[in-house]
C-alpha cells in the first residue's frame, strides 16, 4: 500500500483598507487532510505598542521564530515598516532553517500593508486589500466585491469576506481573530510607499 504524506492546511488571513480603519483577520482553524486538528489558533500578533499587526498562514513554531525575528528588526529601525520587512526576508532566504518555510505573512501599520514571502518578495498591493491562506482567493474576491458598498466598514467587509470564504472552501471556518488600527495616522509606521525585493 502506497504511503502519502499528510497535507497540512493552515491559517487564510484577510486585511483590508477603508477610510479611517485598517482590519486584518485570521480564521484558526488548522486541518491535516479532511481532519481538523484546531479550531481556534491565533496568528496574529502586535508589535511596537499596536503599532504594527502582522499574521503569519504557516505552523504556529515557525510563526513565533518569524515574529520574533520581525519585532527584534522593526526594534533596530523604528518609524519604518519597509525596512524591516525587507531584511526580514533576506535572513528568511538565507536561514538554512527557515529556507524551508513557504508560507506568507502579511504585515500592516497604519499607512502600509505588505505581503512577505519565503521567496524574497515584499510587496503592497494597490488597492489596500491583503488575502493569503488557503482561503485567501475567496476571502479576496469577496472583498473587493463589498470595497465599494455603500455603509461597509472596513471591519464589516473582512467579517463578511472571511464568513463567504469559510461557506465555500472547507478549510476556512468563521471562527475569527480580528484586530483594527486607525488608518494614516501621522507620525506612525509606514512612512516608505515602495515595494521591493530582497538580494
Amino acid at each position: 500500500m502506497e504511503n502519502k504524506l499528510s497535507t497540512w492546511h493552515g491559517t487564510t488571513i484577510l486585511s483590508v483598507r477603508k477610510g479611517s480603519e485598517v482590519v486584518i483577520a485570521a480564521d484558526g482553524q488548522i486541518s491535516m487532510d479532511s481532519l481538523i486538528i484546531k479550531s481556534n489558533v491565533r496568528k496574529i500578533r502586535r508589535f511596537t505598542k499596536g503599532n504594527v499587526i502582522a499574521g503569519f498562514t504557516g505552523s504556529t513554531a515557525d510563526a513565533l521564530v518569524l515574529f520574533e525575528k520581525l519585532e527584534d528588526k522593526l526594534d533596530q529601525t523604528p518609524h519604518q515598516l519597509l525596512r524591516p520587512c525587507v531584511d526580514l526576508v533576506r535572513d528568511w532566504r538565507k536561514d538554512p532553517l527557515l529556507r524551508t518555510v513557504t508560507e506568507t505573512m502579511v504585515v500592516i501599520s497604519p499607512r502600509q500593508s505588505l505581503i512577505l514571502s519565503s521567496t524574497g518578495e515584499v510587496y503592497e498591493p494597490d488597492d489596500g486589500i491583503v488575502a493569503v491562506g488557503c482561503g485567501g482567493p475567496y476571502a479576496l474576491s469577496a472583498a473587493r466585491a463589498l470595497l465599494d458598498v455603500e455603509g461597509y466598514t472596513a471591519k464589516m467587509i473582512v467579517e463578511k469576506a472571511m464568513k463567504i470564504a469559510s461557506e465555500i472552501y472547507v478549510f476556512t471556518d468563521s471562527n475569527l481573530t480580528i484586530e483594527s488600527m486607525e488608518a494614516g495616522s501621522v507620525g506612525k509606521l509606514g512612512v516608505e510607499g515602495m515595494s521591493a525585493s530582497s538580494s
